[in-house]
């Protein structure tokens, strides 16, 4: 009897679905998203999130490497036809629709442009100025500030971080207070005092100043230091070794990798350094190879105002060195930076 009426009770109907809602959750259950109906797999859900997570990298990627192909397919433009430099760049996408390759038009081969950056634009700067002599200004104002600089923000940085002295923290919060302090706002007493001084006229505004090393350097090599064991310093003071062979024998080696890193950062910062030469070196063979680039146009009045192919040209020369040093260092500037949190 009993189960008589068990088999009587009426069982709750299903929900019924639409076919539009059947489909809609069909749908979202692809890209993972779980219905009553349709069971959502991790699987392909992990596999959507992939492909959107890719397909956004991919066109960062491509954001960040076209404008340099547009500067590479642009140095093989031939621009110097009258009348046309302007519109072959503008119409560009890919590559030029009038190149040095055309020989129809240039007899000069297909690195026209590069040919003219390394013999002919650079003597019509200034007199007795060539490319060698600007490369070798760049070299000179990277190369001689950024080891000595280096060196000087990691003793900095070794005392601020191993060294305990009075006012250590309070000293070291001020100059970190002074990077809040806008450069232009600060540029016009500089041009004076480095004008009074007799700097302005000659190269020594872009080494001298850089030789006293950087806050921003010495609080980076500070970071990475506090990681290093405070053990090794009181055994070799133990030892009778001062601070200064501390810092040679031991701080020095084992903070190679920061130092490395900062000194190839500070180097593309002083090798791309087109205000400092701007102004403070007037125009001469003094100037370094960014402001000698920007002098080829000169707002349309320098010797190649018109020939806006060689000017990229130029630009490509220019960076292709930085380009080429932070390829191959890339795994230490990106080391060095991850390490800087590790305290002690």
């Amino acid at each position: 009897m009993e189960n008589n009426e068990n088999l009587n009770v009426a069982t709750p109907q299903e929900e019924s679905y639409s076919p539009i809602r059947y489909g809609l959750g069909a749908i979202l259950a692809f890209f993972g998203f779980s219905s009553k109906t349709h069971r959502a797999s991790k699987k392909r859900a992990k596999l959507v999130g992939d492909i959107f997570t890719y397909a956004v990298l991919l066109f960062g990627s491509f954001l960040m490497v076209y404008p340099f192909w547009w500067m590479v397919a642009g140095s093989f433009a031939l621009t110097n036809i009258t009348g046309t430099g302007n519109a072959i760049l503008n119409r560009m996408v890919w590559w030029p629709s009038i190149s040095t390759f055309n020989t129809e038009l240039n007899a000069a081969g297909g690195f026209r442009n590069y040919a003219e950056v390394f013999n002919r634009a650079f003597p019509r700067i200034a007199k007795g100025f060539t490319f060698w002599r600007a490369l070798g200004n760049n070299l000179l104002y990277s190369i001689v500030p950024v080891v000595i600089g280096v060196i000087t923000s990691a003793s900095a940085a070794f005392s601020f971080a191993k060294i305990q002295w009075i006012g250590r923290n309070a000293v070291f919060y001020f100059l970190l207070a002074a990077i809040m302090v806008p450069g232009p706002s600060i540029m016009v007493s500089q041009f004076v005092m480095y004008d009074n001084m007799g700097w302005r006229n000659n190269g020594l505004v872009l080494i001298i100043p850089g030789m006293f090393g950087s806050i921003m350097t010495a609080f980076f090599i500070r970071q990475f230091l506090f990681g290093l064991p405070t053990s090794i310093i009181e055994a070799a003071k133990i030892d009778g070794a001062g601070y200064f062979r501390i810092f040679c024998g031991f701080i020095l080696p084992l903070a190679m990798p920061a130092i490395m890193a900062q000194g190839i950062l500070s180097f593309m910062g002083c090798w791309n350094n087109y205000m400092g030469s701007f102004i403070m070196i007037p125009k001469g063979p003094s100037i370094n190879l960014p402001h000698a680039i920007a002098l080829m146009e000169d707002g349309g009045s320098g010797a190649y105002s018109g020939d806006f192919g060689v000017v990229i040209a130029a630009s490509v020369v220019c960076i292709l060195p930085v380009m080429i040093l932070f390829a191959c260092f890339q795994n230490l500037i990106i080391g060095s930076l991850m390490l800087t949190g590790s305290k002690e």
